[in-house]
C-alpha cells in the first residue's frame, strides 16, 4: 500500500501484518528508501468509525472516516489526513490548500481571517461533530485566501471550510 500524509512530503510504502485481527506495521519505505517502522498496531474498536491504536505501548482511540481517497483520522485532539495511492500512480498531488470537514457538523469558532498568514499546524476552525470538538489545522504555512462558512453554519462531510494560498 502506498500512502502520503496530506501537507507532508513524500510517499510511504507500508508493509502490514495481520495477527488475530490486529494490524501492525512490519516495514516502511519513504520514497523508496527503507525507514524504521514505528511500533504501531491497529484493531477495530467496539463502535463503527473507531479504531484502537497502540503506539509504543500506549493505547489511543481514533475516530476514522473516509472521504474519496483520503482517510481523516481524529486522534488525541488532532486531525490527520492520509491519502491512499494506487500502485504505479504518479507523484503525490500537491495540496491546493483547501481544508475539508472530516464529518458533518456545525462550525463553532473561526480562528482566522481572510488575508491572515498562518503557520503549519495552526488551528483554523473549531467544529462540533459527533458531540466532540474537532480542530481543523493548517496543513502548511500560507495565507488564508477564502473562508467558506460562518459560525453556526452546518457543514457536510468533505465540505471545503478554508482555503490557503502561498
Amino acid at each position: 500500500m502506498e500512502w502520503s500524509v496530506v501537507g507532508g512530503n513524500g510517499r510511504f510504502t507500508v508493509g502490514v501484518s495481520d495477527s488475530d485481527g490486529r494490524l501492525s506495521v512490519s516495514s516502511m519505505q519513504l520514497d523508496g528508501s527503507t525507514v524504521n517502522p514505528p511500533d504501531v498496531s491497529i484493531a477495530r474498536a467496539d463502535h463503527g468509525g473507531q479504531l484502537k491504536v497502540e503506539v509504543s505501548g500506549t493505547s489511543h482511540l481514533a475516530h476514522v472516516t473516509k472521504v474519496g481517497d483520503d482517510w481523516w483520522i481524529h486522534m488525541d485532539g488532532r486531525i490527520h489526513v492520509v491519502r491512499m495511492h494506487e500502485p504505479g500512480s504518479s507523484e503525490a498531488e500537491s495540496t491546493q490548500g483547501g481544508m475539508s470537514a472530516p464529518m458533518p457538523g456545525t462550525i463553532l469558532e473561526i480562528l482566522v481571517k481572510q488575508g491572515q498568514r498562518v503557520r503549519e499546524g495552526q488551528d483554523l476552525v473549531v467544529m462540533e461533530a459527533m458531540k466532540m470538538e474537532h480542530r481543523i489545522q493548517a496543513p502548511r504555512a500560507g495565507e488564508i485566501t477564502r473562508l467558506h462558512y460562518s459560525v453556526g453554519d452546518r457543514v457536510d462531510m468533505g465540505a471545503t471550510l478554508v482555503e490557503i494560498g502561498d
